[in-house]
């Protein structure tokens, strides 16, 4: 099941690659996606961990033994330790889903925190810049 609200859009940014921005409000606490992910086997996680795609995919499984690449738009959100999106795995029915911590004003971008804990600042394998965003 594959859904992302209409009012979400993917645009590039100077300096950063791409991030998800939305074209309305949204209110706290909604479900602005929910995507299917391709959950790949450690042979799989070999081959990708020495391309580009390293990047975009997530640690899943209940002990994170495993990763994932999330379709839709799930690897264009860009990282803050202060994110005002959080992302929740559901590894039985393999998907993801985006939703908002706080009320997100219209042209805002949407935001997660790569570590999956919005409490969790460990360092990023990338620079953080002063925003905390990728």
């Amino acid at each position: 099941m594959l859904m992302i609200k209409p009012y979400l859009h993917v645009k590039k940014i100077k300096g950063k690659g791409r991030g998800v921005f939305t074209r309305a409000d949204i209110p706290a606490r909604t479900v602005v996606e929910v995507s299917p992910v391709l959950v790949l086997s450690k042979k799989d996680t070999k081959y990708v961990d020495k391309t580009l795609l390293h990047n975009y995919i997530f640690l899943w499984g209940e002990r994170s033994t495993r990763t994932c690449l999330a379709l839709g738009y799930c690897s264009l959100y860009n990282h803050s330790y202060d994110p005002n999106c959080i992302y929740e795995m559901d590894f039985e029915k393999e998907v993801m889903r985006i939703i908002t911590r706080r009320k997100i004003k219209k042209g805002e971008e949407l935001l997660i925190n790569y570590n999956g804990d919005v409490h969790d600042h460990a360092p990023m394998w990338f620079p953080v810049r002063n925003s905390g965003k990728r």
